[in-house]
């Protein structure tokens, strides 16, 4: 870089962070000279993967395509447990290896090539097939997608680690998170707009996701990442599964975010219940995906800030936000409200609001609490852990649905409260 490059990095830092100390308190004298640099290189990866997840979002895009393109509704309830699953699951198999690299970044950008090649084969799939078949060979690249991406997940954070130091990596994520909601709100609006034609316009922004993801994977190469030692290989990992109980930190971290997995599964049972209210109006794409990335857009540089201070007290406050939320959608439920044009919407843009907090607060939590040799065993473990239990909490929110939503968001509310409890028995990271 130029001197007017690293000068104009310098500034956009401090005005992003504003921190103007320099002070480091875990990146090494060399880390730290290259912090501003990597922290722009973090957030514009960032914006990119994230602006592209909102795009191809399995919950409500790939959704109406499998429709689109006549795919049975049997594949298409697969759709979010594939991309879950299959993003968390892998994780405790990559880490040995991803452990074994001097430099992870490499390991975050084949992830973010290969989640564009597979975007890129769910539009070729949309344009030439159709039925089961085209719906057959979505699933097959979002599960390529799902494990691309878990690579790029179990390395993110150790590659964070070691370039942004500890009181800014909560920001990093903010930042990043707020520019893409920025770009998916206004997708939702030309979707609500109907200027476009609405499979042209869903084809778009999937091709749309495929570019970004690429150029995000050629930004983040670029990072200055320091050499790191490579650890020799552990097998599959199982073993790891020890530090669990091992360390009672992560025990507990690991319970605060599976208690709190309601907050990413709740949002499918809102809209069926305003469906079933009536309200026809909400079931609309556009606004569905409007909802979400507003409220992405409204909290997540706030809540990044406030991990920064305490990611524990973003994992209390953020299962109470979306406990008051679910109950709050009961209570219009109950209230008769439910189809009126706001009701749902606004118990939507609550709790989208509770999982960004989550999100990020979880993310913080675990960089900042995890041993610096040994953050990459930590996020596999916590995140493969999570994983089996997304299933599980899939499994049981099914049959409890044959109740009814409601019953479902009553049993997600209470959970919500007793996550913001564990979380509170937590001790502060960092």
């Amino acid at each position: 870089m130029s001197a007017s490059d690293i000068s104009l990095a310098k500034s956009l830092f401090h005005i992003l962070t504003g921190d103007r100390s320099g002070e480091a308190k875990e990146l090494s004298q060399n880390a730290s000279r290259a912090e501003p640099a990597n922290f722009l290189r973090h957030v514009a990866s960032l914006s990119m993967t994230k602006l592209a997840d909102g795009l191809i979002d399995p919950k409500l895009v790939l959704s109406w395509l499998m429709q689109a393109v006549g795919a049975p509704a049997s594949l298409v309830s697969w759709l979010v447990p594939i991309r879950e699953a299959g993003s968390l699951l892998p994780q405790l198999f990559t880490a040995p290896r991803i452990r074994q690299m001097p430099q992870r970044k490499w390991a975050w950008a084949v992830g973010s090539l290969f989640q564009g090649l597979a975007a890129a084969a769910i539009v070729g799939i949309a344009i030439t097939m159709q039925g089961m078949g085209a719906g057959l060979a979505i699933l097959a690249a979002l599960a390529v997608l799902a494990v691309a991406r878990s690579i790029s997940s179990v390395s993110y954070k150790d590659v964070l680690g070691k370039t942004v130091d500890r009181t800014r990596r909560g920001t990093t994520t903010g930042i990043a998170t707020t520019i893409s909601a920025a770009g998916v709100i206004l997708f939702a609006v030309i979707l609500i707009s109907g200027i476009f034609g609405r499979m042209n316009l869903v084809i778009g922004a999937i091709s749309l996701a495929a570019l970004l993801w690429i150029a995000a994977a050629a930004v983040f190469s670029r990072l200055r990442e320091e050499d790191q030692p490579g650890e020799p290989g552990k097998g599959v990992g199982w073993h790891e599964l020890a530090l669990l109980w091992q360390d009672r930190d992560l025990g507990k971290f690991v319970i605060a975010r599976t208690l709190l997995l309601p907050t990413a599964l709740a949002p499918p049972y809102i809209v069926l219940l305003a469906a079933q209210a009536g309200d026809s109006r909400f079931g609309a794409l556009g606004a569905m995906v409007l909802a979400s990335a507003l409220a992405s857009l409204v909290s997540s540089y706030i809540w990044g800030r406030l991990a920064d201070r305490s990611s524990r007290k973003v994992l209390i406050f953020t299962g109470l936000v979306a406990a008051v939320f679910l109950a709050l959608g009961i209570g219009l439920d109950q209230a008769g409200l439910m189809n009126t044009v706001w009701a749902a919407p606004v118990t939507l843009f609550g709790l989208m609001i509770g999982y960004q907090g989550v999100r990020l607060g979880r993310s913080t939590y675990l960089v900042d609490m995890a041993p610096k040799d040994n953050r990459a065993a930590y996020t596999a473990v916590s995140n493969t852990t999570v994983g089996v239990m997304l299933l599980g909490f899939g499994a049981v929110s099914s049959a409890v649905a044959m109740m009814g939503p409601e019953a479902v968001l009553i049993a997600y509310a209470v959970i919500c409260v007793i996550a913001s409890g564990v979380a509170f028995t937590m001790k502060e990271a960092g």
